[in-house]
């Protein structure tokens, strides 16, 4: 390839791409625009931050959700993410629901298991030293699982 056309070709490509990423930032803008401006009362979105709410009201630049019953809240219309069908939110609602029981049941037996085996280490940790003391007040050597001798035989003195 002729290095002279290296560096046209180089800036067309790089030409292409840059419009190619303005043109689809561009329509992303016109879409989220166009949500905007068409909220209404009673619609069901979503927030960026992943609130679901009504929309109670709208002004230029804000947007009132009803968040629970009785608690309105004032987001800026750009903080709207999407719309959301009410079908698909509570379908939505009660999966996270299930699955935060599953995660609970879970952690609980996870939580009864450690308890468990916490209590049967201490119970084995607790025998191997009266096993321990025992041999040493017998005046025997122990051995550790290597093998190796811990303790030399206690020889009893006598006192006068």
């Amino acid at each position: 390839m002729d290095p002279q056309l290296l560096l046209p070709l180089l800036i067309v490509l790089f030409a292409v791409m840059f419009y190619m990423q303005i043109r689809r930032q561009k329509k992303a803008n016109q879409e989220q625009q166009k949500l905007q401006n068409s909220l209404t009362a009673g619609d069901r979105v979503m927030t960026t931050s992943g609130l679901f709410g009504t929309v109670v009201s709208t002004a230029d630049n804000s947007v009132d959700l009803e968040i629970s019953p009785g608690v309105v809240t004032t987001w800026l219309s750009a903080a709207i993410r999407e719309k959301v069908d009410t079908e698909q939110d509570s379908d939505g609602e009660q999966a996270a629901a299930d699955t935060a029981e599953d995660d609970t049941a879970e952690a609980s037996d996870e939580s009864k298991a450690a308890k468990t085996g916490e209590a049967e280490s201490t119970e084995s940790k607790t025998e191997t030293a009266k096993a321990e003391t025992t041999e040493s007040e017998t005046g025997e050597a122990k051995a550790t699982e290597s093998g190796a001798e811990v303790a030399e035989p206690i020889e009893k003195q006598k006192t006068s």
